[in-house]
């Protein structure tokens, strides 16, 4: 499985800018030369060298407050943000959409950051049932186990035929024998095609709510962010709960509940049409992650090596 590199520099770039506020809050005076070039320290950071002016001599007090600091305010917003995203999802949302955003983890950050949990766990899950997840030929005895006599060789005339497409031939029978290759790249585009489900939802959720006033696809983006997040948590959960007993699927029975919460508390709308629109939901999501997942295995057929 891949390791989510390209997650973690979007999760990177996304915090810079609240690194740099917390830099101001512990650098030298301006004037101060640097420790490494002597350069008068124009800000947080020298313009010289590129070292940061920071005081390291500090005591053990001043440590710990920053250290408490880092966990309160680290986007320690994110101990405000969890929990309200678990429990209650449509106040989170609401107070984002109606400016109460200072305590906040900003929506596209929490999205990213799931994001890398679901593919971490899911490595994990994986690596335990690595002979689950094998793929296996027509003839393998993997496929004798599910598959009819008859059907086994329907399969190898069907890749043996000379009119099917030469290159998914080549591609099925390297993929087959390079699992670990195959894998590997469906995870790593993977993560690419999980962001591609965030304008999807918005455009969905754009169509649910055409006739309703003052809802604008700005607030569809922010609802479907926090939403598959929460998504993204569960997946994780049933992930882990996985490797030690067979109950953890079960957790998914909680996701209609917390759509219907999310879904009626942010919008604000009637029961049966939080209802209505959440079955409507509920198809067009399905078809769009079945599209999703045919295009992902393709793009990891042509691009494993």
């Amino acid at each position: 499985m891949a390791t989510g590199d390209h997650l973690l520099e979007a999760v990177t770039a996304d915090t810079i800018a609240t690194e740099a506020t917390r830099a101001k809050r512990h650098s030298l005076a301006p004037g101060t030369p640097c420790a490494n070039c002597q350069t008068p320290l124009a800000g947080p950071w020298c313009h010289a060298c590129g070292q940061r002016g920071e005081q390291f001599h500090r005591s053990i007090w001043r440590l710990t407050l920053e250290a408490v600091e880092g966990l309160t305010d680290l986007d320690g917003r994110i101990w405000q943000t969890f929990p309200r995203l678990i429990v209650r999802p449509g106040r989170l949302t609401r107070d984002y959409l109606d400016g109460h955003r200072a305590v906040q983890v900003p929506p596209f950050r929490i999205f990213l950051i799931v994001l890398l949990l679901v593919f971490f766990t899911g490595s994990l899950n994986v690596s335990k049932n690595h002979e689950t997840f094998r793929l296996g030929g027509p003839n393998s005895p993997e496929a004798a186990k599910i598959l009819s006599p008859e059907a086994q060789k329907q399969m190898t005339m069907e890749l043996g035929d000379a009119r099917a497409s030469s290159w998914l031939k080549e591609r099925l029978i390297f993929s087959l024998n390079h699992q670990d290759a195959f894998f590997a790249a469906v995870a790593d585009w993977g993560q690419r095609f999980a962001v591609i489900m965030l304008p999807i939802a918005a455009l969905m959720l754009s169509v649910l709510f055409l006739f309703k006033k003052n809802i604008y696809v700005f607030d569809h983006l922010i609802f479907s962010m926090h939403s598959l997040s929460f998504q993204g948590l569960l997946l994780s959960a049933v992930f882990l709960l996985s490797l030690a007993t067979p109950l953890g699927p079960q957790l998914f029975w909680l996701a209609p509940i917390h759509l219907f919460m999310h879904m009626r508390g942010t919008y604000r709308i009637s029961v049966i049409g939080t209802l209505v629109r959440m079955t409507l939901l509920f198809l067009g999501s399905s078809i769009a992650f079945g599209l999703l997942v045919g295009g992902l295995v393709i793009v990891g057929l042509a691009t494993a090596h």
